[in-house]
């Protein structure tokens, strides 16, 4: 039976490449370069197949799929000839994706999102859903009592007032009917006691945060070689440059703060202490959909020798996570067909800020994923 993906800013350039992406492979006019359940390793009968994937979300823009996909052409993030090739398949696609739902309190907003879920798996005969959060990063979410206990957060949900972030509405409306849920974003998303016990309550997974695709994946490369080589990492600042709407976002102080903190978990968690250093996030029109990190390290080695590394990283955002959507789509839905309940931290290889303690080396965090995949298929 085929599985489902809802998607949360299904409009945007990340859910659009993914789209056009899954699609393209099914017609076999692409090879999933990028799609790291497609290396041998880490392929499994288990996994539910890229051709079995279907499509569907909510976004509050009304950009007709086809329209943005060919935007997403012109600004070289996907070649024009497979837009072109799959119009038909993306137009057929667009009656899936559902304006942003709104009711006067959240729990009846929560209500409609999951009645379009439902509704979206029974038309497609789907053996499960995966809600896959690709939206806008979210300011962090203040904190409120409700947060701690899911009966008092049902109640509280009837309330006039916003007890939850969108990023955790969607988590909740998810788990209460029997979704899993990926956070691909720094929002607070499934991160609170309440949803979690939600998610256990209802026996489903959820995975995140942040996807891991440019500067931070390059440092849980780096960080691990420092620290086995016992080299002391004195600085390290990167500044990011993004462009599109994901950095227009991130130009508001309270998103920016969110993604800032992300990037620079892996630093202390893998060296074990915290350089001195920052992560800055600048946003640059010009450079549309990509985005350049540039990152300066400064170390001692033996007898206190003072020494430098450079790096620059220059690489298309929504190209680079398209693929992982569909790898964490594939292995969640996979995690909820074996009985899993709650959080995934084996599906860590691919998150800045992963759930639970967990290491940050992406070779250890690979071998973790590896074994994950393998006790599916056993």
């Amino acid at each position: 039976m085929a599985t489902g993906i809802w998607l949360v800013g299904a409009r945007g350039s990340v859910a659009v490449t993914s789209m056009v992406g899954a699609t393209a492979l099914r017609a076999g006019l692409a090879e999933p370069t990028g799609c790291v359940t497609e290396l041998s390793q880490l392929r499994s009968p288990a996994l539910p197949a890229l051709g079995d994937l279907v499509f569907g979300g909510h976004d509050p823009v009304a950009t007709p799929l086809a329209k943005k996909a060919d935007a997403l052409a012109a600004a070289g993030v996907v070649p024009a000839r497979l837009v072109a090739a799959l119009s038909d398949e993306l137009a057929a696609m667009e009656p899936e994706v559902r304006p942003v739902p709104a009711a006067p309190s959240q729990r009846e907003t929560a209500a409609i999102i999951a009645s379009d879920i439902a509704a979206f798996r029974q038309r497609h005969g789907l053996e499960r859903v995966v809600v896959v959060n690709v939206s806008s990063t979210e300011p962090a979410a203040p904190p409120h009592p409700a947060h701690a206990d899911p009966d008092a957060l049902e109640r509280a949900l009837a309330g006039p007032d916003p007890v939850l972030p969108s990023s955790s509405l969607y988590a909740y409306a998810a788990f209460t009917t029997g979704c899993s849920y990926v956070d691909f974003t720094p929002s607070t998303g499934a991160r609170l006691p309440a949803l979690d016990a939600l998610a256990h309550r209802h026996a489903v997974p959820y995975a995140g945060h942040d996807g891991k695709t440019g500067e931070t994946l390059v440092k849980s490369v780096l960080a691990p070689m420092f620290a086995m080589r016992n080299l002391r990492v004195r600085t390290w600042s990167g500044t990011n440059l993004l462009g599109g709407g994901d950095g227009a976002n991130l130009a508001e102080p309270g998103a920016n703060a969110a993604k800032s903190s992300s990037k620079q978990r892996v630093l202390g968690e893998t060296l074990g202490y915290e350089p001195q250093g920052t992560t800055r996030i600048e946003y640059v029109d010009d450079i549309g959909d990509f985005k350049t990190a540039w990152d300066l390290i400064t170390f001692s080695g033996f007898l206190g020798t003072a020494m430098r590394m450079e790096f620059t990283w220059h690489g298309c955002d929504s190209a680079l996570a398209a693929p992982l959507v569909l790898d964490l789509a594939r292995l969640t839905a996979a995690a909820h067909r074996a009985g899993r309940t709650g959080p995934l931290p084996e599906l860590a290889f691919f998150f800045k800020d992963p759930l639970g303690t967990v290491p940050h080396s992406l070779p250890e965090q690979w071998a973790a994923l590896s074994a994950f995949v393998r006790g599916l298929s056993s």
